[in-house]
């Protein structure tokens, strides 16, 4: 063998062994075609809009589902509008780069509520060709650098995740209605009898940060859904799940809404409170928001 292919060889090598495993540990997150996605509408449009923005863990295709899909289930639909916007495949920074923030946002009106969601796609290096142009910059400051989106051939000007959040947060409030962001929803991964949770020092830190920085509501969902799998165990959670570890069946997806309904309720004083339904006052022992 030609010596100087080597080094090459190794690393093809390497890739052969390394992708099962990888594949193993990431589930499937495809960029759902925005065309296949349409924009909901609110039923009623003279009553406030409850607007969920997010990813595929907030709306999924069957068999999978998003806790965005199921959350109207807690709300009167006599006192409030509730549209899922989420998308599946979008990160804090394609959500906006591809228009969808703004086209969203231009059905906010005043007095409306948003939910905002993200996480699980600005993960990755910005500067890998297979993350499909979807990492922010990780971290919260105001640096900026150059990448290309998905299609690898148009470069744009990306920022970090806070950035990002902040700026969720700073248009809706711009609209006169009420942001609350959320921190992304926790994998199903075990260590020690507890859901791993390393997201906490980053992505959710960074959600936090730029609610208290603009303002706007927060729920740490990240941690009140983990605690409530840690209660009910590794065998019950394996049927709230519908790949490895992301994301939900729809019996997953009605605790995670029911969770996002717990950190609600947790606010002081909760701007929700007055368009809850019945169901609202039936939720799972195990969620609790502290």
């Amino acid at each position: 063998m030609d010596r100087s292919l080597l080094p090459l060889y190794s690393i093809v090598l390497s890739a052969c062994f390394l992708a099962p495993s990888l594949r193993a540990v990431d589930d499937e997150r495809p960029v759902v075609d925005a065309s296949k996605a349409a924009l909901q509408t609110a039923t009623n449009p003279t009553l406030p809009t409850l607007v969920v923005v997010g990813d595929s863990t907030a709306r999924s295709n069957s068999p999978l589902r998003g806790w965005g899909s199921e959350i109207g289930a807690f709300f009167n639909p006599a006192k409030i509008n509730v549209v899922n916007q989420a998308i599946g495949g979008r990160s804090s920074r394609t959500y906006i780069s591809e228009g969808r923030w703004d086209k969203v946002l231009s059905t906010v009106k005043a007095g409306d509520f948003v939910l905002i969601q993200f996480g699980h796609n600005d993960v990755g290096d910005y500067k890998d060709p297979r993350a499909k142009g979807r990492p922010s910059l990780h971290g919260e400051g105001e640096e900026t650098a150059q990448a290309f989106k998905a299609d690898l051939k148009t470069m744009e000007t990306i920022h970090s995740f806070g950035w990002y959040m902040r700026k969720y947060a700073a248009d809706t409030k711009a609209k006169g209605a009420t942001p609350i962001l959320l921190s992304m929803v926790p994998h199903k991964d075990w260590k020690d009898g507890k859901i791993s949770r390393g997201e906490q020092e980053t992505f959710v830190k960074w959600t936090e940060n730029a609610a208290k920085a603009e303002g706007a509501l927060y729920i740490d969902a990240n941690s009140i859904i983990a605690k409530g799998l840690e209660k009910l165990g590794p065998e019950k959670v394996n049927s709230l799940f519908g790949d490895q570890r992301t994301h939900s069946t729809p019996e997953g997806a009605a605790y995670n809404a029911a969770a996002v309904v717990v950190g609600l309720k947790g606010l002081t004083p909760d701007p929700l409170a007055p368009y809850f339904s019945t169901a609202a006052d039936q939720l799972p022992e195990t969620l609790t928001a502290k």
